[in-house]
Parts: structure tokens; C-alpha cells; sequence
């Protein structure tokens, strides 16, 4: 009896976050699967992750349909919030770098990819979704595909059978140093591009679930599981989760500028005259 009484007066043990959470189990679609994959991975299995990037989906199709449905010359509140976010893509983004003919023409790519990412960013801080729909590479890697093919398609159609060469093989160079500046050339704008613009995206977002859930875990076994003195720990570890998550509204916002921001840059550089 003794044994069994301080059994049931130890605390809970703590659960920190892991890479686990990034891996949730498959809920629905769970057959068919890959055969040749050992651990059986469905093909159109829906996790929560998935389910997460649907939400943020359709919530932003919905914002924009409702939101544009009824367009009026004195704006409602919700019509002046989306005029104002489309036109800081506009403006901020797409005239700023690119000029007005150009901007016109790269607008939609550049609109798309900023409110894509910034949705699915901000699933990580909405209450009972609590991950990030761009924390797992999957949405990064797509995104940064086809900011890379803008850029290839820029530079391609302005300077048709140009953009390659002179990419690889600056002007100005002497000969002799090709050997050594087109591969690294190569490298930097056709190899590590797409790579960095995926895995800066994907790992802010990634750390800022960590800490998050490290935070409030710590609060709840705090509070909950030791008690006592303790509780004044999981005060302080609950101020620094909300601040925290002010910090990561930040982020969300800042790392879908910053994706848009540099596929412009990228369009910008096929589309200078120097190619």
C-alpha cells in the first residue's frame, strides 16, 4: 500500500517537444501504400500536418472570394485589409524590385506566395492547430520550386540563349578563370537557391514549434505536475511562451516577406540587362 501511495505521488514526467511531432500519424487515406517503402508509407495518407495545410488553404481561398465577392468604392473594413495586404505585395514587392510592366506580369506569382506562405505559417500559433503547415519540407521545397523556375523562366524568355551563358560565364572575367567561377556559379544560382530559400523557410518555422511547445510543456508540468514552489517557475516559463509567440507572429509574417522578397530578387537578376 505504501508502495502504491507514493507511486501515485510522483509527478508526471516531463515531455519535451521532438522531431516526432513533424511525423504525426496518418488518420485517413491510410491504404494504398508504397510497397517498396519498408515502413509501408500511404500515398495520399492525410496526417495532421496535412489536414493543417488543407485548413489554411481553404481559410485563405475563403478570405479572398468573400472578401473581393462585393467590391465597393467606400471599403468595408475586411475589403480595405485585403486591399492593403495586396497592395503592399504590389507595391513593396513587385513594383518596388521589378518596375511597373514586369511587376504586372510576375504579380500574381509573387501575391500567391506571400499570402500562401503567410497562412500557412500562422497555422503554428492558431490555437488547436498548433503547427506550422511549412514546418515540414514539403510546401517549402514546392514553393522554392517554383520560385526557381520563375527565375529560369525570367531570364529565358528575356535573353533566349543568352541566360545560361552568361550566368555561368560572367563578363569581364579573364578566360583562364572560367574553370573556376562557372562552377561555382553553377552552384550558387541553380544549386543553392531553391536549397536555401527551402531550408530557411522550413527550419524558422520548425525551431519556432520547438520552443513554443518547450515553453508551455514546462508551464503545464510546472503548474500541474510538481506544484509548490515550483508554480512560480511556470509563471515565468507562461510569460516567456506568450512573448514568445509574439515573437512568432513576427517570424510568420517576416518569413513570407522574405520568401516573396528574394524570388523578385531572382527574377530581377535574370532580367537585368546584363544577360
Amino acid at each position: 500500500m505504501t508502495l502504491l501511495a507514493s507511486a501515485a505521488n510522483e509527478p508526471e514526467p516531463f515531455h519535451p517537444p521532438s522531431l516526432a511531432d513533424f511525423f504525426p500519424q496518418v488518420f485517413l487515406f491510410a491504404e494504398p501504400t508504397i510497397p517498396w517503402f519498408e515502413d509501408d508509407s500511404p500515398i495520399f495518407g492525410i496526417n495532421r500536418i496535412m489536414l493543417v495545410r488543407f485548413i489554411a488553404a481553404i481559410a485563405l481561398i475563403l478570405i479572398f472570394v468573400l472578401g473581393t465577392r462585393k467590391m465597393r468604392l467606400i471599403p468595408t473594413r475586411g475589403q480595405s485589409l485585403i486591399e492593403m495586404g495586396l497592395g503592399f505585395v504590389r507595391d513593396g514587392i513587385a513594383y518596388d524590385l521589378l518596375g511597373e510592366k514586369d511587376g504586372k506580369r510576375f504579380l500574381p506569382l509573387l501575391t500567391t506566395i506571400f499570402f500562401m506562405v503567410l497562412a500557412m505559417n500562422l497555422t503554428g500559433v492558431i490555437p488547436f492547430l498548433n503547427i506550422a503547415g511549412t514546418s515540414v519540407i514539403g510546401v517549402p521545397l514546392v514553393l522554392a520550386i517554383v520560385s526557381y523556375l520563375a527565375f529560369i523562366y525570367a531570364g529565358v524568355k528575356k535573353h533566349p540563349g543568352a541566360f545560361f551563358r552568361n550566368s555561368l560565364a560572367p563578363a569581364g572575367v579573364p578566360w583562364f578563370l572560367y574553370i573556376i567561377v562557372t562552377p561555382l556559379e553553377f552552384i550558387s544560382t541553380f544549386l543553392l537557391r531553391p536549397i536555401t530559400l527551402t531550408l530557411r523557410l522550413m527550419m524558422n518555422l520548425l525551431v519556432g514549434h520547438l520552443m513554443l511547445v518547450l515553453f508551455f510543456a514546462a508551464t503545464h508540468f510546472f503548474l500541474f505536475s510538481l506544484g509548490g514552489g515550483f508554480i512560480a517557475l511556470g509563471a515565468g516559463t507562461l510569460v516567456f511562451g506568450f512573448a514568445f509567440t509574439v515573437f512568432e507572429l513576427l517570424v510568420c509574417v517576416l518569413q513570407a516577406y522574405v520568401f516573396a522578397i528574394l524570388t523578385a530578387v531572382y527574377i530581377q537578376l535574370a532580367l537585368a540587362e546584363e544577360h
